[in-house]
């Protein structure tokens, strides 16, 4: 991992092959070893970037609550830095929120984005009032809430079947630091709904969710990109499509890349 200084902050990343950009951005509890299996064969072709988000992974937190917008800044001062003007995103669930934020802010500097067991809208009154309570919750007691998120994240048949490597999640997820935790819920509960960005956004994009999601409804989802080109892949697991769909995700990811 290499260390980048954000505002006096250590920012930490990996810088793996040449060619044209590909920025990988975790989700929530996640950092970016999430990506380990895929970026061999995705840097064969392409520079991939595979950076950990504010208060994730080795990065610091930057304070009380990470924004989205907040997130994206960091991810383009450390592009600027990189010398890096244009790179294809793929965002997993928080990280889909942060590439749309990045895609709203600075339009230029995005080729296409893959959204990742993601979604456009901003958290629902349910929504925001769930995050106030694992607020409270990861306070009271963090392992059993790192714990129970994680294995929240995947379809029921799933949670039997990889059991080993949502352990392995598990155990990554815990090295997460509670601020790291809290001030990316209070960042996901103040949220801008996207999707009119999404919609009208003029570089390809592919929406790629499960079915069996506990996190995100499929439903609403598939809905909001009618009549627009935006592609769709669905699988018929989880939350946690790069764990549960990992073989045929990968060859997805690298036709994309293609375009």
């Amino acid at each position: 991992m290499k260390k980048f200084l954000y505002k006096n902050t250590p920012i930490y990343y990996s810088d793996t092959g040449s060619g044209n950009a590909i920025v990988l951005l975790h989700g929530f509890l996640e950092n970016s070893k999430m990506w380990n299996f895929y970026i061999p064969d995705f840097s064969i072709k392409n520079r991939i970037i595979a950076i950990d988000l504010l208060g994730h992974g080795q990065s610091e937190c930057l304070g009380y609550i990470h924004s989205m917008e907040n997130q994206a800044e960091m991810v383009f001062a450390l592009l600027d830095y990189l010398k890096i003007e244009k790179a294809v995103f793929v965002g997993h669930s928080m990280g889909g929120y942060v590439a749309l934020a990045f895609a709203e802010m600075y339009p230029v500097n995005i080729g296409s984005l893959v959204l990742l067991n993601s979604t456009s809208f901003e958290d629902n009154h349910e929504r925001k009032i769930n995050r106030n309570r694992a607020i409270k919750a990861v306070k009271l007691n963090y392992v059993n809430f790192v714990r129970m998120s994680i294995s929240n994240l995947f379809s029921e048949e799933n949670r039997e079947i990889l059991e080993d490597e949502i352990e392995s999640v598990k155990l990554e997820a815990l090295k997460t630091p509670l601020q790291g935790i809290v001030a990316a819920q209070e960042g996901m509960k103040i949220r801008k709904d996207r999707t009119h960005f999404l919609q009208t956004a003029t570089f390809p994009i592919l929406l790629i969710l499960g079915e069996k999601d506990p996190v995100l409804n499929y439903q609403e989802n598939i809905k909001l990109i009618e009549d627009t080109t935006i592609q769709l892949i669905t699988f018929q697991d989880g939350h946690m499509s790069h764990i549960e769909n990992k073989e045929d995700l990968k060859l997805i990811l690298l036709d994309f890349f293609k375009q």
